[in-house]
């Protein structure tokens, strides 16, 4: 893990004041966060917190009060296509595969409005040796893949996007750890190659350990923010959300 960009120059994203929720009862409540480029930013807390409201929000796919700037865009009167043409891409929970399609056919889909041929190949041959079994898999149908290769699969289509923000819901849910280690290890190659991600995860341990910086967020807010090894560290972070 390194933090040597953290807090310097621009954020790629900014989150200011923003506020959410479904059919008039809010979620989200005034929540401001920042994400630099090429570094993987944790969003953690327990089950019902609003992780996934926030992402949501980000997305478009709800709306929203408040403040999202990435990359001096302004999110926020972007419909969920128009989010995604400008480089915010999220890997959803559960994965939502298109499951009767080959594994290449689901990874091609995730560059559907790229028009570059010779990138969308080059990037191709990347996912494969980033994810050699899915190379193993790639005439085989999505899914009739196990979970964690359903969840590689996922991930490959989120970055065959060219993202310039990688957001990713729950990447550990149902996984067997040595799959998610791995898993992990990918995003920290991809970070270190420029890849910026926000990772959203219930496993706050897990999330803490591969991040450079982390937010907790219950009910709705933002309670704890800074290094993720200072998280960690955290006397009350520690009780709260890691047994200790």
């Amino acid at each position: 893990m390194t933090g040597a960009i953290t807090e310097k120059g621009e954020p790629l994203l900014e989150v200011k004041g923003l506020s959410a929720g479904y059919g008039g009862m809010p979620v989200l409540n005034d929540i401001s966060l920042k994400v630099y480029p090429a570094e993987i930013v944790a969003l953690v807390g327990s089950n019902g917190a609003g992780k996934t409201t926030l992402l949501r929000a980000l997305s478009r796919v709800i709306s929203s009060t408040g403040e999202i700037v990435m990359n001096h865009k302004n999110l926020a009167p972007m419909t969920p296509d128009q989010a995604f043409a400008v480089g915010l891409v999220q890997v959803p929970e559960g994965r939502q595969l298109f499951d009767r399609m080959t594994v290449q056919d689901n990874l091609l889909m995730g560059a559907f409005q790229r028009n570059e041929k010779a990138a969308v190949a080059r990037d191709l041959e990347k996912m494969y040796a980033l994810f050699p079994k899915l190379s193993e898999r790639r005439r085989q149908l999505a899914g009739s893949m196990s979970g964690g290769e359903q969840q590689m699969c996922a991930m490959a289509r989120g970055m065959m996007a060219a993202p310039v923000l990688l957001m990713i819901d729950e990447m550990s849910l149902g996984l067997a750890p040595v799959i998610v280690e791995q898993l992990m290890e990918v995003l920290t190659t991809i970070r270190n190659e420029g890849a910026t991600v926000l990772l959203v995860e219930q496993d706050v341990n897990l999330a803490l350990s591969g991040a450079d910086r982390g937010y907790v967020m219950e009910t709705g807010r933002i309670v704890h923010s800074g290094l993720a090894k200072e998280l960690i560290d955290d006397p009350e972070v520690r009780r709260a959300y890691l047994g200790l």
